[in-house]
């Protein structure tokens, strides 16, 4: 077997545990008294900087199945904010070729507005179907946490799980640039 195929796939499952252990400890009664706060979304921020970094790794399939996993078990409507992900990972994968050569602070900033634009399509879709889609302020303080959370996201792809950007002159295993 070919060790570019074998590592595609391996760092799809690692992509697919790290989703699954990111959902565990979300899930985890670690504070019962309700908070004020309201924590980051970091599976969407391991998406989009995994998608932007090395689309290869996250196929819409598994980006799919994972998001759809967590809105049943956060117990959202079962698909919008699935749909709004894939889609703007995907947006975010056509990109990577153009985010290749960027700085990181372009990077963050098309990650914080792709984030942004999500979030109020959610909210809109959730007013327009009557259903409550909770207090904006929880929403904001979420959408900030997340963009704050990002870099250390990115960080730990890069450092711990070797999630890096590929390079200009980068060939894949059939010899094209990824």
């Amino acid at each position: 077997m070919d060790s570019g195929l074998l590592q595609i796939w391996g760092m799809r499952l690692m992509f697919f545990l790290l989703a699954l252990l990111i959902l565990f400890f979300h899930l985890l009664p670690l504070n019962p008294a309700p908070s004020q706060w309201s924590s980051p979304d970091v599976l969407v921020a391991v998406v989009f900087a995994w998608a932007v970094r090395r689309p290869e790794y996250v196929p819409i399939l598994v980006v799919a199945g994972v998001m759809l996993l967590a809105d049943m078990m956060l117990q959202r409507p079962p698909g919008l904010w699935s749909v709004l992900v894939v889609c703007a990972a995907e947006w975010l994968k056509s990109r990577e070729r153009r985010q290749r050569e960027t700085t990181f602070v372009l990077e963050w900033l098309t990650f914080t507005s792709t984030l942004i634009v999500i979030t109020i399509l959610y909210r809109a879709v959730m007013m327009i179907l009557i259903l409550a889609p909770g207090t904006l302020t929880l929403s904001l303080i979420q959408v900030i946490m997340t963009i704050a959370v990002y870099p250390a996201v990115v960080g730990v792809s890069h450092f711990l799980f070797g999630v890096r950007r590929a390079a200009p002159g980068d060939m894949d295993r059939l010899g094209r640039t990824p």
